[in-house]
């Protein structure tokens, strides 16, 4: 009798087994057990249609503990660290030039925004101006800080509920060392020391989405996409209540790395996962993206991921990308972390990444303003460079534009990365006011405006000179990064020319220099940290300043850029070619 009962379970088993994945009905999770739904199968590629979730109904769970600081500030989209710029750095390898970002470095610091008054809106900008003396080229310079503040209250503030789609990427590259080039072993491997426990980035990948899911609610929904060569499925969107999460936990650390890398394809199946879930107020739609962004095939156009990214933008569904190990392509991400909603973070290690999420997760996945629009009306005035956003290339002589605000923590009156930064170039009028006019869409899409009319003078407010000296840094750090990189395997057109005086551009806003070409493939091996004895004279010299500018701030927080330079400073010296004009004095 047992015999046949196991043939008859056997047979329907393998029926089963056979069937491509149809629905469920609804189900009340109040009268079920959690329900284990894990799908992946590492044969089997994703089906081109998904139907309906199959969703249970969520039982209630209790609030997020509330934090109690009065308010709530805000900070722009993109880049929320630099943590792949100082990683490469600490290993002896060259970072890529996106791995430094203006919004990325100043979402290190607090800043006071000069909010003077109540804020009494969802968004209330701030402005602030100062002038200083350039400390390389005594040229006086002139700034204008938009402060980012908002009216919400701690108390009040509360996420949306989420439709979670994790995307993760699980080809080869992910097997490696989280603190090697995958690329190197082809031909250039370092010998470098392993950290995080030797742990692989697939490892480290996969206990970053277990701590991710411990921040999830019953009323929430997640699903699960993992792609290769191909995309599978591995959870419909369903709610977290009617999970057994110990399980899906389990199944997550066993994922294992295999194959090559089709971005399109895993993003293309995550998006598909949101087709049957009903618009919503009450949701927030996201997709969180974990690569070590090495993509071999796709492109950066309509077809490939930043078009696609887009068009799921313009449905609702946002994006936010986690960058894991050293070799993690930022130049790429900040190119696709431009479009509404998106943001991404650099991961190092497993447990930092989950401290982060403890402070973060909450304002990670809301993003509040959108659209956002400054308009500067003046007759002596305009708009020379942007520090701060990602859409500082949207920027015109009248016109600063930025996708995407989100939520940031405050501390007594700074707010975390709270400011973005405006150099104005000065025209023959002597008129010494401008007129600013801000628009903005809230999350309801509902139109929002402000306007001030400030004096241009010169400020001695905390929060103006410490944005003005963290951009200083990156500035520097891009354009040493521009020539390092020259030298290395990218082999730009322009290296043979006469370079220009170095330092007389080492603090020009990037965009003004001549950008080194990119290879057509985004895989890349490791590139050696080289500092010439150029940057070498002049990074002592920016040093001097630093330090002088942290003292007067008595800011030591500013510790972290000024840590990095004295690194760079005590590396080994090398040429690179024509590095001639490198060594001049900075005050010739």
């Amino acid at each position: 009798m047992k015999k046949v009962f196991l043939l008859v379970i056997m047979t329907i088993s393998i029926i089963l087994a056979a069937k491509p994945i149809e629905d469920t009905k609804p189900i009340n999770a109040l009268e079920t057990k959690p329900l284990d739904d894990w799908e992946y199968n590492a044969t089997k590629e994703i089906e081109n249609g998904f139907g309906q979730s199959g969703m249970l109904m969520p039982s209630p769970m209790a609030s997020a503990p509330i934090m109690m600081e009065k308010s709530i500030g805000l900070a722009v989209g993109g880049a929320k660290d630099t943590n792949n710029f100082k990683e490469n750095i600490n290993h002896g390898f060259l970072p890529k030039l996106d791995s430094i970002t203006y919004e990325g470095q100043f979402y290190q610091h607090y800043f006071d925004t000069g909010l003077k008054g109540e804020c009494k809106e969802l968004f209330c900008p701030s402005y602030v101006s100062a002038k200083r003396s350039n400390p390389f080229t005594k040229e006086e310079e002139i700034f204008l800080s938009v402060g980012l503040n908002s009216d919400i209250k701690i108390a009040d503030f509360k996420r949306k509920k989420l439709n979670l789609v994790i995307v993760l990427d699980i080809s080869g590259s992910m097997g490696s060392s989280f603190d090697q080039y995958y690329y190197d072993k082809f031909g250039n491997r370092q010998n470098i020391i392993q950290r995080d426990n030797g742990k692989s980035k697939m490892r480290v990948a996969n206990e970053s989405i277990v701590a991710m899911l411990s921040h999830l609610k019953g009323d929430d929904r997640s699903g699960m996409v993992v792609f290769d060569d191909n995309a599978y499925r591995a959870m419909k969107l369903n709610f977290v209540a009617a999970r057994d999460i110990d399980a899906i936990k389990k199944h997550i650390l066993e994922i294992q790395d295999k194959g090559g890398t089709n971005w399109s394809a895993g993003y293309k199946a995550g998006v598909r996962l949101f087709d049957n879930i009903e618009n919503s107020s009450e949701y927030e739609n996201r997709i969180i993206f974990l690569t070590d962004a090495m993509p071999n095939r796709g492109e950066l156009d309509k077809e490939g991921l930043f078009g696609m990214a887009e068009d799921a933008s313009k449905r609702g569904i946002h994006t936010t990308f986690i960058g894991v190990g050293v070799d993690f392509n930022n130049d790429l991400v900040e190119f696709v972390s431009k479009i509404q909603g998106a943001n991404y973070y650099s991961v190092h290690s497993s447990d930092g990444f989950a401290k982060v999420l403890d402070d973060e997760f909450e304002y990670m996945v809301t993003p509040l303003v959108y659209d956002l629009s400054l308009k500067l009306d003046s007759k002596a005035y305009a708009i020379d460079a942007v520090y701060g956003s990602p859409d500082a290339n949207k920027a015109t002589g009248e016109i600063m534009k930025i996708n995407t605000l989100f939520p940031s923590q405050k501390s007594a009156e700074a707010t975390k990365g709270g400011v973005v930064l405006l150099k104005l170039k000065k025209t023959k009028s002597t008129d010494n006011t401008i007129a600013l006019k801000v628009s903005y869409k809230d999350r309801n899409g509902e139109l929002h405006s402000n306007n001030q009319q400030i004096l241009i003078e010169n400020s001695q407010n905390s929060g103006i000179r410490k944005a003005i000296i963290v951009s200083d840094y990156v500035n520097l750090m891009k354009n040493w990064l521009i020539d390092s990189r020259a030298a290395c395997h990218d082999q730009p057109k322009w290296v043979d020319q006469k370079p220009l005086i170095l330092q007389k551009r080492v603090l020009i806003y990037p965009t003004m220099h001549p950008m080194y070409l990119m290879i057509s493939e985004w895989e890349r091996a490791s590139c050696p940290v080289k500092v010439s004895d150029g940057y070498k004279k002049l990074f002592s010299i920016f040093a001097k300043y630093y330090e002088g500018q942290m003292k007067t701030l008595k800011d030591d927080s500013l510790n972290i850029e000024l840590d990095i330079v004295k690194q760079l400073i005590n590396t080994k010296a090398e040429n690179p070619k024509n590095d001639n004009q490198m060594t001049k004095d900075p005050k010739n």
